[in-house]
């Protein structure tokens, strides 16, 4: 990786030359997809859902016309068929497909409201395109749009950020990345009694930081519980904080857990965890609540009534019609200004992505703190969004996990991969708390990360320490395949790869461990497992074969299979991983990503077994110290 620039605004500007070289990648990926991929292979990369059906259109509680679309029954390839990528936000586009398969896109684009299973809300620019959407009914179809907006939104960031002289945005700008040192203001010695020694070390340092708090956790050490604690005791000593995150997943866990903890959260965006209790704090279905929302719902459908009668009026008529349009709009402005004054003047949390963070709802909102939860998997650029409405920010998350997701491998290489967060930890490290008693894992099973990534830091909990399901089993192996006729090979559509011998060997391993626990004790203990691959289509592969043995029939809902990224931040008591590399080589691709191989290794509670060929694997030297570590554990 590149070296950090000691001057903040240099570093600012090589994020921008980096940034930029992303989105030209991405943004020339989307043409080329568009141009010369079909539906088939869009389908099956989770871009696109066709056919789909459009039906009920209408206006939502904060003015959007908005459509319902359903994706039709379809054949897919359950070896290669991935997960879709829709969700809130997301700019969409609409195209049909005539008979001899051209595709003929529409000059309009939308953004998803809301998704879930073969479900979808589009946010319409206005009710005007819905004819186009209902003419083509037959062979209608969706696919994600080129994300221009959240772009915008980093440049427009990181411009402010190098230019900002003089006032609290350059104070924190030179504190997170020059030669400024973070201030703190007097110890606080808060006693939390539930929290360990770490955990209340961590809050306290939050407590009392000026300009930046790091929380580093480690796999299992609650750093969500941390960081709950952390928000309630500011909450204490501050009228309001905003929470951020990159993805919606991980906004919705932190938010669920405040309001757990009995905190008024207002959730700007909608959830990707759809539940009751989610909707229930969201800024939509809290302003559709409000008592003054009938009103302006009723002022809104009079402007809408009025503005086609005016289209067909004349002389005075038009004049009047005009006047009393515009006292609408004053009323409608009014009551959206009631509304949102109350609501965000009642909120103590405001919780959103980073993007969701330059909504136009937040627009002149001013913050003490900034809490970034997972900031170890956010763009720099995407956490100065947010940045810029905080005095101070404090950071949560694990730079030895997941990192952002780059798809330039040169942007990647120049050190856009390298996150905030990982840049204060280096820079910083009286700004860093590291949280080291885990509570998830066997302590074998742990010991390896906390050595390759932690410094030997980590230790495991006296409840979990020698945590297992049965007697005399040993916590973690490595089952070899090196001398098994296995091969790895490139998958349907040629974007990730499988390895159906090993996994056919894996569920040989899964059934006869479950008949070794018992099926009854599965059931009566709620024993569950995790398999886990780091490339989709063997994931997939396995999904689809389990679905359809009767081997699992009675267990499966004990039975997970997902990707690394699928698995982060969850746990089992049981996981499988299947490595699926197996070449002469040594060629790894994807596995040389060691963060996400820690995230893989940390999800097991009481047992951990790895599938993979010894003599690919072990050439590298991570997989061959896990090799013989694992040995020595016999």
């Amino acid at each position: 990786m590149s070296s950090v620039p000691t001057n903040s605004i240099t570093g600012l500007q090589q994020q921008q030359l980096l940034l930029r070289m992303e989105y030209e990648y991405e943004k020339e990926e989307f043409r080329r997809q568009t141009e010369t991929e079909g539906i088939a292979r869009k389908i099956k990369r989770g871009l696109c859902w066709y056919p789909v059906t459009a039906g009920h259109g209408y206006y939502n509680s904060l003015n959007q016309f908005v459509i319902e679309i359903k994706r039709e029954e379809k054949e897919v390839d359950t070896e290669t068929e991935t997960e879709h990528f829709f969700e809130y936000g997301r700019p969409v586009c609409f195209f049909s497909q005539s008979d001899d398969g051209k595709l003929t896109y529409m000059d309009f684009t939308a953004s998803v409201s809301y998704v879930r299973d073969d479900r979808m809300v589009v946010a319409l620019p206005g009710s005007g395109v819905l004819p186009y959407l209902l003419h083509s009914k037959d062979n209608l179809g969706i696919q994600l749009y080129f994300d221009e907006t959240t772009y915008r939104f980093m440049f427009e960031a990181l411009e402010d950020v190098i230019s900002a002289k003089g006032n609290r945005l350059a104070t924190l700008r030179d504190t997170l990345l020059g030669t400024l040192k973070p201030v703190s203001r007097a110890p606080y010695s808060v006693k939390i009694p539930w929290l360990n020694g770490t955990q209340e070390k961590a809050v306290n340092k939050v407590l009392c930081s000026r300009d930046v708090a790091v929380v580093h956790g480690p796999p299992g050490t609650g750093k969500t519980t941390t960081l709950v604690e952390a928000i309630y005791e500011t909450l204490r000593r501050e009228p309001q904080v905003l929470i951020c995150a990159q993805s919606n997943m991980a906004v919705d866990w932190i938010s669920e857990k405040l309001v757990d903890r009995g905190i008024n959260v207002l959730r700007i965006g909608n959830p990707a965890r759809v539940n009751d209790k989610m909707l229930s704090f969201t800024y939509e279905r809290r302003f559709e609540s409000h008592p003054d929302y009938p009103e302006l719902w009723s002022v809104r459908k009079l402007i809408r009534s009025n503005r086609e009668k005016i289209r067909k009026s004349v002389g005075n008529d038009r004049k009047n019609m005009q006047k009393q349009l515009s006292r609408l709009y004053e009323r409608s402005v009014q009551l959206e200004i009631q509304i949102n004054t109350y609501l965000f003047n009642s909120a103590k949390v405001i919780a959103s992505t980073l993007a969701g963070s330059n909504q136009k709802a937040l627009n002149g909102r001013r913050f003490s703190t900034l809490f970034i939860d997972e900031a170890a998997q956010a763009l720099e650029a995407a956490c100065w969004i947010a940045i810029r409405k905080a005095d101070r920010v404090v950071f949560a998350g694990d730079h030895c996990q997941l990192s952002p997701t780059i798809k330039c491998a040169d942007a990647a290489r120049g050190g856009l991969e390298r996150t905030l967060m990982e840049k204060i930890v280096r820079q910083k490290p009286e700004t860093v708390s590291l949280l080291e008693i885990q509570y998830r894992m066997n302590e074998t099973i742990m010991r390896f990360s906390s050595e390759w990534f932690y410094k030997g830091k980590l230790k495991a909990a006296p409840e979990v320490r020698h945590r297992g399901i049965l007697d005399f089993d040993r916590p973690i192996s490595w089952i070899d395949t090196s001398e098994m006729d296995f091969h790895e090979k490139l998958a349907g559509n040629g974007l990730s790869r499988i390895n159906r011998e090993e996994a056919g060997l894996l569920l040989e391993k899964l059934e006869a461990y479950i008949l070794k626990i018992g099926r009854k004790r599965i059931m009566d203990e709620h024993i569950d497992f995790g398999l886990i691959s780091p490339y989709k289509a063997q994931v997939h592969y396995l999904r689809n074969k389990i679905k359809n043995s009767d081997a699992f029939r009675d267990v499966c809902h004990f039975i997970s299979v997902n990707t690394v990224d699928g698995f982060q931040g969850q746990e089992r008591d049981v996981i499988f991983i299947s490595l699926v590399r197996s070449n002469e080589t040594g060629t790894i691709g994807f596995l040389n990503d060691l963060r996400r191989m820690n995230v893989a290794i940390t999800r097991a509670r009481m047992k951990l077994i790895i599938l993979g060929d010894a003599s690919t694997l072990t050439k590298h030297p991570f997989y061959n110290r896990l090799n013989e570590y694992i040995r020595q554990c016999r």
